[in-house]
């Protein structure tokens, strides 16, 4: 193609090309677990309020939106999210939540406005295909998101290329200053990224995950 054609542009692809689920796929899945609660959001801006809130008090949230991504990674729509202020979130999701190494690192899904203030890094990196350095002055911030050897590997968010997952990022910062969330694959032990609302469920109880957002749907444990 690049041989054949002048090429005077290229864009970025959106990697969320999995299924959308609507809200009767998602009530027949829920209906499956009575003693579930859940809250239906009309305004998402409220949601976003509410769980912006809830990572502020340290509780790890499964974050399921739209179309899963396409490839091995978490990029907002499938993902684990906390916040990344408590350097014992990451030993907590590794050892509480994924049941994995101790030691394993999670990544900066950052607003891209404010990446370079915070990464030695101001590439635009939507897929997490970057690993960058976090400065000195925020190593302390964003301890959960930083490396044993100062690295990240850093998402960059903007409102264009998911605004619900930017929408949450910009509301946590508006409560704490700090830009970024800890991100990983919404996923336990041995298990694949999850694809439905009844994998998200099922993946929410097996795991010591606080509270699942199903589009606009907040779930608890009764």
């Amino acid at each position: 193609y690049q041989k054949i054609t002048d090429i005077e542009s290229t864009e970025q692809l959106s990697p969320y090309f999995g299924k959308s689920y609507n809200r009767e796929d998602i009530f027949t899945a829920l209906n499956q677990f009575p003693n579930l609660k859940y809250t239906e959001y009309q305004n998402f801006e409220d949601l976003t309020e509410e769980i912006s809130y809830s990572l502020t008090q340290n509780r790890v949230v499964g974050w399921f939106q739209g179309g899963s991504e396409v490839g091995p990674r978490a990029l907002g729509n499938r993902s684990i999210l906390a916040s990344p202020i408590q350097s014992w979130m990451t030993g907590h999701i590794n050892s509480d939540i994924k049941k994995r190494e101790w030691y394993r690192p999670f990544a900066p899904a950052v607003m891209f406005e404010y990446q370079s203030e915070i990464f030695e890094s101001s590439v635009y990196s939507p897929y997490m295909l970057v690993t960058t350095t976090v400065k000195e002055e925020w190593r302390n911030k964003i301890p959960a998101v930083t490396h044993i050897d100062n690295s990240a590997r850093h998402q960059s968010v903007t409102e264009q290329n998911n605004p619900k997952f930017y929408s949450l990022i910009n509301k946590f910062y508006d409560k704490t200053g700090v830009p970024v969330l800890l991100n990983t694959s919404f996923n336990g032990p041995s298990e694949p990224i999850v694809e439905t609302p009844l994998d998200a469920i099922h993946t929410f109880l097996e795991t010591n995950l606080d509270i699942l957002v199903i589009n606009n749907i907040v779930i608890i444990r009764e």
